[in-house]
């Protein structure tokens, strides 16, 4: 069984079991449980059901295993014959979760 959940304007595609990778989640800690209420799409052995937009009364329950950042990445800009370099280096900030179960 797998299931189809927007969160925060992206689309996962999520199964028990599985840890994902989010954006930052600030306002919750490491153990805290969450849950998706916005699953588009729910397949199940026997059937699939779509939602117009969300399927109504299934929830995902997951929970936030830790925050982290993701890689650097450089950021640099040139101007040719000018005598113009400029350098950045960004590292985004990301949440794993655990996907603990779909109800239905």
């Amino acid at each position: 069984m797998y299931a189809i959940v927007d969160f925060k304007g992206t689309q996962f595609k999520v199964e028990k079991d599985m840890i994902i990778k989010v954006p930052y989640l600030g306002e919750y800690e490491a153990g805290t449980e969450i849950e998706l209420s916005k699953v588009l799409l729910l397949n199940t052995d026997d059937d699939t059901i779509i939602g117009t937009p969300v399927v109504k009364d299934v929830k995902v329950m997951a929970e936030v295993i830790d925050h982290f950042k993701d890689k650097k990445v450089i950021i640099f800009k040139k101007k040719r014959r000018k005598g113009y370099e400029k350098k950045q280096g960004h590292r985004q900030n990301y949440t794993r979760i655990k996907i603990k179960d779909i109800i239905n």
